[in-house]
């Protein structure tokens, strides 16, 4: 599955063109490896997302096309989280 469509189905993100100008800015990685919108996502990949501040960094647990609110927080297991403070 494409990675912005994961991160969308996942709910980490609310829009797949999000994850597209994430792509583009490089704050997407697989495995430590930037991200175009279209790379393929598998199951215990690793992938990095810098939000300004916020970094969060997820394990691939599953894949699915469409997810209820309840399932899509199964899709992924948080590895780490961090926080930059901002003076």
């Amino acid at each position: 599955m494409r990675i912005d469509k994961y991160l969308k189905v996942a709910r980490i993100l609310k829009r797949r063109a999000v994850a597209k100008e994430l792509a583009e800015q490089e704050r997407l990685l697989i495995n430590g490896r930037k991200a175009k919108a279209g790379n393929e996502v598998k199951v215990g990949d690793i992938i990095t997302v810098v939000f300004g501040h916020r970094t969060l960094t997820v394990k691939v647990l599953a894949i699915a096309e469409y997810a209820k609110k309840e399932d899509a927080l199964l899709m992924y297991e948080v590895v780490d989280e961090k926080r930059e403070d901002v003076l």
